[in-house]
């Protein structure tokens, strides 16, 4: 008699970020694929380009049947946000279970936690939070014109006024603005403006925050405010979750930005610490991940 078939489970967790998607592939919690594209979060690029990142993502994973997509995104805010990420991935998935929920679910599930803070440093900045009875708190998250203080595209964009400050001021151009203009290969100031009101995007901003700690490094003071004045915002929204859910922690740093600056992170722990915030941890995977940990939960 021929043996029994085994069923087994495909899973697609997708993290949707303002730079770019990175989306995972697994059969029964073993990792068979793995790809990264292009940002498909349509705050930050296009429906259309939204669209094709998504296309090339799936096809990079790989064909096969999809039980299930768990995707973490940025800006989505209400059931429709979540409908309309949900019906580009089922084009790719018809058959699946598709849950869409906020990027920071997946960043305090990639820190092996039910409960807790999570927080967003990358291109933007977020904090979400739940605690043991099911409720929930926020804090920021609304995108580039209304918020992401503390994010690489605030440092980018912070950077740039104060290169300006200086210029307007007829003050020696400092460490901090040597970098900016070198970085964008401009030699006066006053080109920064035409050029950030021009073709670049939050991404092009972003990606120069790294600038801001290699200029404190040097000693620049308009850096080292910067990032006291991030600092200062990150235990003050934090301050409010911990407050709204009566918990103290854990707190699971990620993205880009808050995974990749031990400075960034050294300040933020102390800081955080000092305002008795407990469990303060930065991701050591990314948060693609924290999809296998939900779907084992069965939370979907």
């Amino acid at each position: 008699m021929p043996a029994a078939r085994t069923q087994t489970t495909t899973l697609v967790g997708l993290d949707i970020g303002g730079t770019k998607s990175h989306g995972v592939r697994w059969i029964d919690g073993r990792m068979i694929a793995e790809a990264k594209t292009g940002s498909a979060n349509v705050q930050n690029v296009s429906v259309q380009v939204a669209v094709e990142n998504i296309a090339r993502m799936f096809e990079a994973l790989g064909p096969g049947r999809i039980d299930k997509v768990v995707a973490g995104a940025g800006g989505i805010d209400t059931a429709a946000d979540a409908q309309r990420l949900r019906s580009m991935i089922a084009v790719h998935a018809p058959e699946a279970d598709i849950e869409v929920v906020h990027d920071s679910h997946l960043i305090l599930a990639a820190g092996h936690a039910s409960t807790g803070m999570a927080v967003i440093l990358g291109t933007g900045s977020a904090v979400w939070g739940i605690n043991a009875a099911g409720k929930e708190a926020r804090a920021g998250g609304w995108g580039y014109l209304l918020g992401d203080e503390a994010s690489g595209y605030w440092m980018g964009r912070e950077s740039v006024r104060h290169t300006l400050r200086e210029f307007n001021r007829e003050e020696p151009v400092g460490e901090l603005g040597r970098l900016v203009l070198e970085a964008n290969h401009v030699s006066s100031p006053d080109e920064l403006i035409g050029l950030f009101h021009g073709d670049t995007d939050r991404r092009y901003w972003a990606q120069q925050s790294p600038l801001v700690f290699q200029a404190h490094g040097a000693g620049d003071t308009g850096a080292t405010r910067i990032i006291d004045e991030a600092v200062a915002y990150m235990v003050t929204v934090l301050g409010d979750v911990s407050t709204v859910l009566g918990i103290a922690g854990p707190v699971v740093i990620g993205g880009g930005l808050g995974m990749h600056q031990p400075l960034y992170q050294q300040r933020l722990r102390e800081a955080l610490a000092g305002i008795g915030l407990e469990g303060i941890a930065f991701l050591g995977e990314d948060p693609v991940f924290g999809a296998l940990f939900l779907a084992g939960k069965g939370c979907f």
